[in-house]
């Protein structure tokens, strides 16, 4: 039987990361393909894809400043 997918607030991504949950929040605000897989009332949950993309954007900020910050995975 499958296991049931494992569902992230962005809060819950910000700590994954390693990166506060405002920096996670403008990239999922900024980025209009990153979508929530659910809603518990109004909270938004993000699956593995979306951390993943989010964990993209956030290394693709740092490179154009110049640095290398999120690297955990």
């Amino acid at each position: 039987m499958l296991d049931p997918p494992t569902l992230l607030t962005s809060g819950r991504m910000a700590h994954l990361l390693g990166v506060t949950p405002d920096r996670v929040r403008h990239v999922l605000a900024s980025r209009h393909d990153i979508h929530p897989s659910a809603y518990a009332g109004h909270v938004r949950l993000y699956d593995r894809q979306a951390l993943a993309r989010v964990r993209h954007e956030l290394a693709a900020i740092a490179a154009r400043r110049g640095r290398q910050e999120v690297d955990r995975g």
